[in-house]
């Protein structure tokens, strides 16, 4: 498994260095198939949304399978590796509202944030956006990039394209409107539990790149965590909350009519404009320290399209 350690690193370098492909990106292209197949498949039904669900990711998991089984192997992570991470973008789009918030352009920033953030975010004063700019790095990193390494590091590239379909399938129709409440159910949770293994080590590396913090960051993780209303998603945000010794949740709208009431994690201050450039830092190094675990996994064994025996 030399081959899929070394295209885990090299993968992951290349998204530090180029962030996601500007053209032809496979997942626009993903995400284009989807919006097709909904138009003939959609009712407000979980049946069908489930349907929707085992088509989209089965087929992304044969695929894999395929690639796996007749390219270069080491040629193949890197590439898959590349195109499902999204840690430089999203370091870039958090860095970009920072910077607008630093100009005082409080309006600019508002509209960077959409790129992040699904809430609304028209009235939201300094600190709420740096809040949201924070919770959107901490979430993301561990769902766009810890959590598709550790499936890369198990199952090869079958792994990492079937969690970037699940994940996508998710941010797309996995959200308590009127339209997905049914026929997003199967994504949202399929999502929920893709995410287990990343998030709590997305948790566990908070601690050990912030180790004058861990203390305050396993303290908050382990009393606030569980008041999220994602089951992974509160991991994280109490844990980069403790870390940077700030407040994180908090009252959200959606959609101008959803107002979601979450709950505060950690005990520090409001957020401020520079904790955004801190919590940016925190990412870099978790995913630092994710891709080196995820090689290490990797290279003592995992699931392979070409017969290995799993795990050893």
């Amino acid at each position: 498994m030399r081959a899929r350690a070394a295209g885990l690193l090299l993968g992951f370098a290349a998204d530090r260095v180029l962030g996601d492909p500007q053209r032809f990106h496979p997942v626009a292209g993903f995400g284009t198939t989807a919006a097709s197949l909904e138009r003939i498949l959609y009712a407000d039904s979980r049946g069908r949304g489930v349907a929707h669900t085992a088509l989209l990711v089965g087929g992304t998991v044969a695929l894999g399978v395929a690639v796996e089984r007749r390219a270069p192997r080491l040629l193949a992570t890197v590439v898959a590796t590349w195109a499902v991470l999204g840690g430089r973008s999203l370091e870039r789009e958090a860095l970009a509202v920072h910077a607008h918030l630093e100009a005082g352009d409080l309006p600019a920033a508002r509209q960077r944030l959409t790129h992040l953030v699904g809430r609304d975010t028209d009235n939201l004063d300094e600190s709420e956006v740096a809040r949201a700019v924070i919770e959107s790095v901490a979430e993301n990193t561990s769902d766009a990039v810890v959590a598709p390494l550790v499936w890369g590091a198990v199952f090869g590239v079958p792994g990492l394209l079937g969690y970037r379909a699940v994940n996508t399938l998710d941010a797309m129709i996995g959200h308590h409107n009127a339209r997905y409440e049914n026929y997003g159910w199967a994504s949202a949770r399929l999502d929920d539990l893709a995410n287990l293994p990343g998030s709590r080590l997305s948790g566990v590396l908070v601690l050990i790149t912030m180790p004058s913090r861990a203390r305050a960051a396993a303290y908050a993780w382990r009393r606030d965590a569980r008041a999220h209303p994602s089951p992974n998603g509160g991991v994280i945000e109490a844990a980069f909350a403790g870390a940077l010794g700030i407040r994180l949740g908090g009252t959200n709208t959606y959609y101008g009519e959803r107002v979601e009431h979450r709950a505060v994690m950690g005990d520090g201050r409001d957020a401020r404009t520079d904790d955004i450039a801190q919590s940016s830092v925190l990412a870099r190094r978790i995913g630092l320290f994710a891709a080196i675990s995820s090689a290490l996994i990797s290279i003592r064994g995992g699931w392979s399209a070409r017969g290995r025996s799993p795990l050893g």
